[in-house]
Formats: C-alpha cells, structure tokens, sequence
C-alpha cells in the first residue's frame, strides 16, 4: 500500500464516503429561511452614508439638475482627457463637454447596505478599463438601481457578464498599514445619485 493510499483509508475509517442521495439530502435539511432583506426604506440615505464612508464623494440630485451638478464636478477636475461610454446619454455631458483627466459613466445596481456600485460593463458603462485606468471616476447611480442588500443586487444581475464591485476609491495599504488611493484603479470616486 502506498502511503497516498495509507491516507485515503484513514480518511475512509474517520469520515466513510456517502453516496450522492445522502449527500443532497443532508443538504435539503438545511434551514435556509434566514433573513435576506435588512432594509426597505431609506436605502437611498443608506448607500449615500456607506459610500462616503468609503470615501466617496456622493451627492444627491433631482434629474432635471443632473447636466448640471455633472457639469460642477467635472469643473472640479484637472484638465485632460474625458473618457465616456459611447452610449453614454448625450444630455448628461450638455453640448460641449469639458476636458478633464476621468471617466463618466452609468452602473448596473448599486448596494445599500455596503455602499457599493456594480458595473457590468452594460449600457453608458463601457469597458472595464473605463473604470479603472481613469485617476478620477464619476458614477451616475439612479435611485431604482439601488438594491437594499446584497442578495437583491445579485440577483438583478447577469452573472455572465463582467463584474467589477467598486466601494469607495481604489486604495491598499501596505505592511505598516499606510493607505495609498489609485494603485488598482481610480483615485477619486464621485458619485451622483439621481432621484426621481
């Protein structure tokens, strides 16, 4: 007997191998009733408070004011280059967008109860690398695609598609615990939530 099967039998005298029914039967009597909603009201004052403690840059706007507050955040920004989805709604840049050094773009779902956005790469998202080589990000989140909890986000999501989770500006820490921001992706992350 070779010592690899010297193992497997002690592992088979502790622990015998059971067949696949007992296995999936063992399985269907774990309860699964646990709570999977936390939040349904103020989820919208909930992910602004949990992304701007990820240090998120978040504001509030009525959509009629999202050109606008859009237009202010950008004249914030350094100037450079503008990197946007092509399908990204003309109204929200107005007829001449600035130049500046970040990305615009939409989200898939937002989360609640962790403050955090999803892109899935989707409609006014683009590629990935929109969301990650810019210094300075700005999503646009609207109230409706913000989920009161995790299992509800994924859940409207397409699991096929690439995901990229974003809470808060990209950042590590090393050794001694000393926070760099922007090395995985962008420095500043500024969101806008549009109520309806």
């Amino acid at each position: 007997m070779s010592a690899r099967e010297e193992i497997l039998a002690r592992i088979e005298r502790v622990v015998p191998t059971r067949d696949a029914a007992e296995i999936s039967a063992s399985y269907d009597r774990i309860e699964r009733a646990y709570l999977r909603h936390h939040h349904e009201d103020g989820i919208v004052d909930l992910f602004v408070e949990r992304a701007a403690d990820y240090r998120a840059t978040v504001r509030q706007v009525n959509e009629a004011d999202l050109p606008q507050a859009i237009a202010e955040v950008l004249a914030g920004w350094p100037e450079g280059r503008l990197s946007v989805p092509d399908d990204l709604p003309a109204a929200w840049l107005g007829p001449t967008p600035p130049t500046v050094d970040g990305a615009v773009s939409g989200c898939a779902v937002a989360i609640a109860e962790t403050g955090t956005i999803v892109l899935d790469h989707g409609a006014a998202q683009g590629r990935r690398a929109l969301s990650l080589i810019p210094d300075r990000h700005l999503v646009i989140v609207s109230a409706e695609q913000i989920a009161p909890d995790v299992p509800e986000a994924l859940e409207r999501l397409d699991p096929r598609r690439p995901l990229t989770f974003v809470s808060g500006p990209s950042a590590t820490s090393d050794i001694e615990l000393s926070r760099v921001e922007g090395v995985h992706g962008p420095r500043v992350l500024e969101v806008l939530v549009v109520l309806s």
